[in-house]
């Protein structure tokens, strides 16, 4: 954004030394023609200033990596809340810059084994997360709604950890993701008015990720999407294990009750509560 910007000074600048060696010369073609450069110039300054904008700091996922898959959950109704949350008005992954740089790192080591990260959730406004903190205490739980915590209600989220009233993921710093295997066939798509089984149940009964399976859907408040459940096979529990190391790799920590939830420690700070605009 501000290199574009950058640019267009330049372009001006550079117009209108040619438009004072014009005039000098007395070609009034030669000027006419620089002054639709100006004007095309300023149109172009316009737009750049009307693209998203994002804080110091913070980058589109999409433009370190775009063959990271993404499936923003927060900006649609496949969430346990059932519709988008307040602040996300695209479906984009907005990450600190270094956190992009090392997410791109896994990447690319996945891309040699025909896999990729897939990201549920990157930055989250802090709008967001007061939106969820409302929803909890809203005294409503439908049947779909309860597929992501079968064992106990919903208001009791935040005293088991599920849920908190900050989150790590407004500063920037923190993740939700998964692996794909990209050999295998993932085309299965989300339908809103089917009754999937809870998101612990067999893959085959719950509402598809498309991507490995861990044991459990992702965003399930269960004992069984803590990291280190014992109630996993021994396939769900290598993929786990392989997802920690991958990102162990690069700094990230893992949050012991949630298998898709890393953060990175040091890059955090603030939170913040922009929305989450259309990239381009």
């Amino acid at each position: 954004m501000h290199q574009a910007m950058k640019n267009v000074r330049h372009f001006i600048q550079s117009v209108g030394i040619m438009l004072r060696a014009l005039a000098i010369g007395g070609r009034a073609a030669g000027r006419r023609m620089a002054l639709a450069a100006i004007v095309a110039a300023g149109c172009l300054s316009s737009a750049a200033a009307q693209a998203p904008k994002l804080p110091a700091g913070f980058v589109y996922l999409r433009d370190i990596d775009p063959t990271i898959i993404q499936d923003m959950r927060y900006a649609g109704a496949n969430n346990f809340v059932g519709r988008p949350l307040k602040g996300y008005q695209a479906a984009e992954c907005v990450v600190k810059r270094e956190v992009g740089a090392l997410l791109k790192s896994v990447q690319e080591e996945l891309e040699l084994q025909n896999l990729s990260l897939k990201m549920f959730d990157c930055y989250r406004p802090a709008r967001a997360v007061a939106d969820m903190v409302a929803w909890s205490r809203d005294g409503k739980e439908t049947p779909a709604q309860k597929r992501y915590n079968p064992a106990f209600s919903k208001a009791d989220l935040f005293r088991l950890g599920y849920i908190a009233t900050h989150s790590g993921h407004s500063t920037g710093a923190a993740l939700d993701l998964t692996l794909v295997d990209l050999k295998a066939d993932n085309s299965a798509a989300f339908d809103p008015g089917k009754d999937y089984g809870d998101c612990t149940a067999n893959v085959n009964l719950r509402a598809p990720d498309g991507s490995v399976d861990m044991g459990t859907g992702y965003d399930c408040s269960d004992v069984k999407s803590h990291t280190a459940a014992k109630s996993i096979t021994a396939a769900q529990r290598r993929w786990r294990e392989k997802l920690v190391l991958l990102m162990a790799r690069r700094g990230f920590v893992n949050y012991s009750k949630e298998w898709w939830h890393f953060s990175l420690p040091g890059a955090g700070g603030q939170a913040y509560d922009f929305p989450i605009t259309p990239r381009k």
